[in-house]
């Protein structure tokens, strides 16, 4: 039978017992591959959910049968199932880097490409460590952060990039106009995403490696200046009523475009 709260745990107010109890959740979750730390994890875990459940109120939604789910056969992949009504119940809103499941390989499978990312003024946190995990996944050779994009200092983008901030080597620039001249001394050729339909698609453009792909801020892109400095303007085709995508969503389908075209040789335009 699973033991009742302990007296110190049963004088909680019901969000600390959620509170406690999503924080013993994701525990269980790191320590689901080692069994030896699992048993004394999963034995928390129920008996912070007894208390939850005889604690005064109802329980929300999705959260009234914890303690049988915790008493039974528990696999690995049903902890999201628990984890994430309790992220709504605390409103705490839920991020893929909080329980997708890490399935990494020991290094790349193959060398990176010669191309840049140049990141610039990004708002969201979030959003810079997604360009450092797209940025490895895809093989690019470094992240260029200019204008007021936080970098892996800050404990945001070092969560969403789920450690690719320290594979992929990173530089900080005070604007990207600075960048743009550091890239320009090493020979790179500067494509900055836009939206407008007077551009030619990012698979149609000329291009030459080594490259860079300039990104702006989510809200107002890329200024006149940094624009009037790339080598060409290149869109990503969308067919919906909105015309632009997440900036991490564009440089995927960007990066993804450029490694296809390096690895078939396609150089493009002479140096």
């Amino acid at each position: 039978m699973t033991p009742g709260p302990a007296p110190k745990l049963a004088r909680l107010g019901e969000r600390a017992l959620l509170r406690h109890l999503l924080a013993q959740l994701e525990t269980l979750e790191r320590e689901w591959a080692d069994a030896t730390r699992r048993e004394p994890a999963l034995s928390e875990a129920r008996r912070l959910a007894a208390g939850v459940a005889s604690s005064e109120g109802p329980l929300p939604p999705g959260l009234r049968d914890l303690p049988r789910r915790l008493a039974g056969n528990l696999e690995a992949h049903e902890l999201a199932a628990l984890i994430v009504p309790l992220e709504r119940a605390l409103d705490r809103p839920a991020r893929d880097e909080d329980f997708l499941p890490v399935t990494d390989r020991t290094g790349p499978r193959v060398e990176p490409m010669p191309v840049g990312v140049v990141a610039d003024s990004l708002r969201s946190a979030w959003n810079v460590g997604g360009v450092f995990r797209t940025a490895e996944c895809f093989g690019a050779d470094e992240v260029l952060l200019t204008g007021y994009s936080a970098d892996p200092g800050d404990a945001r983008v070092a969560r969403a990039a789920m450690g690719c901030d320290r594979l992929v080597p990173w530089r900080r620039y005070r604007s990207a106009s600075e960048a743009l001249r550091a890239l320009r001394e090493r020979g790179c050729f500067a494509i900055a995403l836009e939206t407008d339909d007077e551009h030619p698609t990012l698979s149609s453009l000329e291009l030459r490696f080594p490259c860079a792909v300039l990104l702006g801020n989510e809200r107002f892109g890329l200024s006149p200046t940094v624009l009037a400095g790339a080598d060409a303007r290149a869109r990503i085709p969308t067919y919906g009523a909105k015309a632009s995508l997440n900036v991490v969503s564009a440089l995927a389908i960007a990066l993804h475009e450029l490694r296809r075209r390096f690895e078939n040789g396609d150089v493009g335009l002479e140096v």
